[in-house]
């Protein structure tokens, strides 16, 4: 019996190795440049939060409650448990499997099924009663490590499902700070249009006292009222758009718009602009958590090749039961009635038509497959890296020249009602130049939150929060 079992074993894993290994499937590291095109010439010792309004207290209270409530967070962080529920489900795959039970059976034999007449002392019930008790016990020994990789896999699954709850949190971090900094633009737009109501309200005082004096006709009076209209139209479009940001706000925290609206009421320092600060492009490797979570189902793809692969190779298990077997309740705890038995078992494939293989080209391709998501992460963390370092560079630049047009325009204005009240200029010159020094204020206000937000787009860009994910740092 034993020489049998060798024998098939033997059988078994040559016509396994007949197969071959698995296809190889090359993944070369991503070769990516020394540094960027958009950074900073100089380097700067800039840490990568204080790209974010964190000195805003109104960013402060609305990070924290999307932390604790948000259900695209929840979400994320459930998929973390699933794959360690998987992992744990892929790990007790290893370890022996025990379990118990017990019957009650009634049995009726026909004495004729032995044949003619049974001899005179022998005899035998033909009801009985059989009662059981038994402890099973199974071990697959996993000699070829096919359970070994599917337990890879599923601990790679953990990181993935973490690295993307990362990305969920950090893009939840992102969508409150620009919220936030549109919000702030929104005050500062207003108080240029308040500033610019006021101007053009006064003109048009003043054109109606000319108008009245005779020094002037009605139409410098109308043209400054349409101005101040314009002004009033702008500001009831503020409002609008302060409603669009409390709906988005409530979206990301899972809070009332109440609340919203009483975090945003707080007063923000005005912290000016962080400078971009330094990184080089290997460091997207470690930071992105898009990255992270792409190397990690490549290695999950990997360790299933390798698991379906071993699928080729026989398995071996040993298996015992060991119990109680008795005719009457009250023989089952006798010594006879303790009953046993010990295998030992192979099985694997012999004869399957390509099943196993088709099997394992499937899994190489899906590899290949998670081996390109893998570059195309790569690469798309390197394309917006490059994106933000030069989108913060220009919106500088744009929010320096928007400060000193505001500036200039503001002179003007100033020198045009000077040289208007000297009578050197017309009033048309006075509101054309009042016209052109407001439209400059709110659009430097403008431009001054694109540049705030660029920094945001740039924390994200660089890999953002990089600290681990749990519950405890989300809530």
């Amino acid at each position: 019996m034993r020489r049998a079992f060798l024998i098939a074993a033997s059988t078994l894993a040559l016509g396994a190795c007949a197969g071959g290994p698995p296809p190889e499937v090359a993944t070369p590291e991503p070769v990516l440049p020394a540094q960027y095109l958009y950074a900073p010439d100089t380097a700067t010792d800039t840490a990568l939060t204080t790209l974010l309004p964190a000195s805003d207290p109104a960013f402060d209270t609305l990070a924290a409650q999307a932390l604790a409530g948000s259900p695209t967070l929840g979400e994320a962080l459930a998929r973390i448990d699933q794959a360690r529920a998987g992992a744990d489900r892929a790990g007790a795959e290893r370890l022996p499997s025990v379990g118990a039970n017990a019957s009650v059976e009634g049995r009726r034999s026909n004495p004729a099924q032995f044949g003619g007449n049974l001899p005179a002392a022998i005899s035998f019930d033909t009801e009985q009663i059989a009662y059981a008790a038994n402890v099973t016990a199974r071990w697959d020994l996993d000699l070829f490590g096919r359970l070994r990789a599917q337990e890879r896999a599923a601990l790679a699954r953990i990181d993935a499902a973490d690295a993307s709850a990362r990305g969920v949190r950090n893009a939840l971090l992102a969508e409150i700070a620009a919220s936030v900094i549109d919000w702030r633009t929104l005050d500062a737009r207003k108080a240029a249009i308040e500033e610019d109501l006021a101007a053009a309200t006064e003109l048009a005082r003043l054109a109606g006292v000319r108008e009245r004096a005779g020094l002037a006709p009605g139409f410098d009076r109308v043209r400054a009222e349409s101005a101040a209209n314009a002004s009033r139209s702008r500001l009831a479009a503020v409002e609008s758009e302060r409603a669009r940001i409390i709906g988005r706000l409530v979206t990301l925290t899972a809070q009332g718009g109440a609340q919203v609206r009483a975090a945003l009421a707080a007063d923000a320092p005005d912290a000016g602009f962080a400078n971009a600060p330094a990184s080089l492009p290997s460091e997207l490797l470690a930071n992105r958590p898009d990255v992270l979570a792409a190397a990690a189902n490549l290695a999950a793809a990997d360790a299933e090749l390798a698991a379906t692969a071993r699928r080729r190779f026989p398995t071996f298990d040993l298996s015992g039961v060991i119990g109680l077997l008795a005719f009457s309740p009250g023989d089952l705890f006798d010594e006879d009635s303790i009953v046993g038995s010990l295998a030992a078992g192979i099985a694997g494939p012999l004869l399957d038509f390509g099943r196993i293989e088709a099997e394992i080209d499937g899994a190489a391709a899906e590899k290949r497959a998670a081996f390109e998501a893998y570059r195309g992460a790569v690469y798309t963390a390197l394309g917006d890296a490059e994106a933000a370092y030069g989108l913060v560079a220009a919106a500088d630049l744009e929010a320096s020249a928007a400060a000193q047009e505001a500036a200039s325009l503001s002179r003007a204005a100033a020198l045009a009602e000077t040289r208007q009240r000297a009578g050197l200029a017309d009033f048309l010159t006075v509101l054309e130049a009042r016209r052109a020094a407001d439209a400059s204020g709110e659009r430097a206000a403008a431009v001054a939150g694109r540049a705030a937000r660029a920094r945001v787009i740039l924390w994200q860009a660089l890999g953002g929060d990089t600290q681990p994910i749990t519950r405890s740092t989300s809530q």
